[in-house]
């Protein structure tokens, strides 16, 4: 076909222009990462769901001042980022809607809580609830939590890591797709402070003997239970809904601390 007779562009929709546009562009974005990094098997898959009206306003405001995205492009200074040079900080990978996030940072207001997540109305909730009970200690990341500690943070620059209900990945095909493994447990220990505690938490009973059992092994990391076993729920990690309706199921949750050892 010759250029005199080449088919008219058809004009795109309006509907389908807007679905391209990001939906907050001072927001979180879709893949903060992008194609920089290797490909590998992911612990998370994002998951969609309606945001509301006040998650958005939340993301929205409250995003550039205590959002940031998870791009592996830069090295964070946690004091400057939280605005206090100091203050111990610690990672919560996967905090869900943020409910138990936000009790923990009032609860300690001493402690910095970097919570990272893929799940957009989780992120506008807790911005929510960080503005609405001034708490001036929470920031939300936006990403994979492996490339956040690998890439953006310094080596021993964490006071903590807590890591509740991950996805257990039940089907025994999938099993190499949970967090808690020998890699992941290397990685951290080299972005905790020796003495940091790593805290899990789960209701699956064949990934809690997993934990267990990896955890264990790690040289890097020590039970803070004298006989080897799983902890006892803290007074800190609050009861979650998620986490009563399983009880109320009969299902069993573990709690597990293994603390950095010492170089």
């Amino acid at each position: 076909m010759s250029e005199n007779h080449a088919p008219t562009p058809v004009p795109r929709p309006a509907s389908d222009a807007r679905r391209r546009e990001p939906m907050f562009p001072d927001g979180p974005a879709p893949d903060p990462a992008g194609s920089h990094h290797e490909r590998r098997i992911r612990s998370f898959q994002p998951r969609r769901s309606r945001v509301t009206t006040g998650q958005g306003e939340a993301l929205r405001r409250l995003w550039p001042q205590w959002g940031l995205d998870v791009d592996g492009m830069r090295r964070l200074d946690l004091g400057e980022l939280f605005d206090a040079p100091g203050l111990p900080v610690v990672l919560e990978i996967g905090f869900g809607m943020g409910e138990a996030t936000a009790q923990m940072a009032a609860a300690d207001p001493g402690t910095g809580i970097l919570a990272c997540d893929v799940h957009t109305p989780g992120q506008g909730n807790l911005l929510a609830l960080a503005e609405r009970n001034g708490l001036k200690n929470v920031r939300v990341a936006n990403g994979d939590a492996i490339i956040l500690l690998r890439e953006m943070l310094a080596p021993d620059s964490l006071a903590g890591l807590r890591v509740y209900f991950p996805d257990p990945w039940p089907k025994k095909r999938h099993h190499k797709r949970r967090l808690i493994q020998p890699e992941f447990l290397a990685l951290a220990a080299t972005r905790l402070a020796p003495g940091a505690v790593l805290h899990c938490a789960t209701d699956w009973e064949p990934y809690a003997e997993q934990m267990l059992e990896v955890l264990s092994a790690a040289p890097d990391f020590e039970n803070t239970q004298p006989d080897g076993g799983y902890a006892p729920r803290p007074e800190f990690r609050p009861l979650t809904r998620f986490e009563g309706q399983g009880l109320d199921k009969g299902h069993v949750v573990h709690d597990l601390m293994f603390k950095r050892r010492e170089r």
